[in-house]
């Protein structure tokens, strides 16, 4: 599943794309994709046209554009959504789902989406972030991120650094691949207890996760197959530059340990057994 460099790199498209245009037709393929919206399919598209795109947002994983009226287009990727602008008339690809089509010259929009295990659907955006998504934490990456307010809240948590990690209620946009990688740069084990971080433990570990997202991005994000492009269609290259994700058996860069894979909930950890020994009391 696409995690925050990735949603980052398509919210910035949407942005280059979609921002200051009028959407004049909107074509829904099949009314799972706006599954989650109450009204459906045609609700959502006779609600659609005409608005106009005034921002380009993200919180976590889920994506959402600024319409004129209030409302907002909320979108999350699941495990294969992708927006692509392309040219009017370029072939429809397989698992087309959405079409938005603007006024003036441009590309138009489209929502492809192979699993449709992503959605769309319009909410009413309240202060600037739609309902839905206003219980998901904020992510490292939002200005208003408090990590001495986090600290306090992973203290207060009986459960390893990496499930916290993944706890979208107390930081969003972190996901298996970059938990991997931010735990190995903080040289800290993945079932370390959360509520035995020191605060100077817990600033390598905020400073990690910070470092891996600003080098992904930098790269376009992760693309392991055609599932993840940005919104150009190029796919992100940081598959190459990470450090233990994937790399079983592989040395560790840092110390040379081959790279061990664990289970962890249902899917793997990736870690170096010398530069992220086990705790004495791990908290699986």
């Amino acid at each position: 599943m696409p995690e925050l460099p990735e949603v980052e790199t398509v919210r910035r498209g949407l942005e280059a794309v979609a921002v200051g245009r009028t959407i004049t037709s909107v074509e829904v393929f099949g009314p799972r994709t706006v599954r989650r919206h109450a009204g459906g399919p045609a609700d959502f598209v006779a609600r659609l046209r005409g608005r106009r795109v005034e921002a380009a947002a993200r919180r976590g994983k889920y994506l959402w554009l600024s319409l004129d009226d209030g409302a907002a287009l909320l979108a999350h990727l699941g495990m294969s959504g992708q927006f692509l602008a392309v040219a009017a008339g370029t072939p429809d690809p397989p698992h087309l789902r959405a079409r938005f089509r603007f006024a003036g010259a441009g590309p138009e929009l489209r929502f492809v989406d192979q699993r449709t295990f992503g959605g769309l659907a319009l909410a009413e955006a309240g202060e600037g972030v739609p309902a839905a998504v206003a219980h998901i934490a904020l992510d490292p990456l939002d200005p208003a991120f408090d990590r001495g307010a986090v600290f306090d809240r992973l203290r207060r948590r009986r459960t390893g650094i990496k499930r916290a990690l993944l706890d979208q209620s107390l930081v969003s946009g972190v996901g298996n691949i970059y938990a991997d990688e931010a735990l190995w740069r903080a040289r800290l084990h993945y079932a370390r207890g959360a509520d035995t971080l020191r605060r100077a433990e817990a600033e390598r570990l905020f400073d990690a996760v910070d470092d891996v997202f600003a080098a992904a991005l930098r790269a376009g994000g992760t693309s392991f197959d055609s599932l993840y492009v940005a919104v150009n269609g190029e796919s992100g290259w940081f598959e190459r530059s990470l450090e233990v994700y994937g790399r079983e058996g592989e040395p560790c860069s840092r110390c040379g340990a081959s790279i061990r894979r664990e289970p962890f909930m249902n899917r793997s950890s990736y870690r170096c057994p010398r530069c992220q020994r086990t705790p004495r009391d791990p908290r699986w």
